[in-house]
């Protein structure tokens, strides 16, 4: 029976290896999160920080099936805001209410497309639309200002 040479299995598996073109690497691209602040239309306040509203009362309804939707609440150095981050991770419409002390804040409505790229898949969002209020977008921050009256 012959034995392999060790060194020239490892040579070989190098070699082999070698010739694989994957110039992509690792790839992960999840979705954005979409991030909301709730201020007062005149004063800017935001409406958390003021005590106007408790976190503790908001409720996101998925309208297409009325389940609730998990969302985080960010008050870390009092930022107060809403973040969800189940949007996009595969291609998708999504309805959203989201209410506050039983008031609908605002509709949003989100066309979220998961595409395949060259290296990694990412989502595009062909429609973002936030109805039932005014509102402002911070493409820096990322940031939906609600504008409540």
């Amino acid at each position: 029976m012959k034995k392999i040479n060790p060194i020239l299995t490892i040579l070989l598996t190098v070699l082999l290896l070698g010739c694989v073109n994957d110039d992509c690497g690792l790839c992960f691209t999840p979705p954005e999160p979409f991030l909301f602040e709730i201020v007062d239309k005149t004063s800017g306040e935001n409406l958390f920080t003021n005590g106007t509203y408790n976190s503790q009362e908001i409720e996101i309804i998925n309208t297409s099936d009325n389940s609730i939707v998990e969302f985080t609440f960010i008050d870390e150095n009092d930022i107060n805001l809403i973040q969800i981050t189940s949007i996009g991770w595969q291609t998708e419409m999504v309805n959203m209410d989201v209410n506050i002390s039983s008031n609908n804040i605002f509709h949003l409505f989100v066309d979220a497309e998961r595409v395949a790229g060259e290296c990694c898949d990412y989502t595009r969002y062909n429609e973002i639309r936030i109805e039932n209020t005014e509102n402002e977008y911070d493409s820096v921050s990322g940031i939906y200002k609600i504008l409540v009256e």
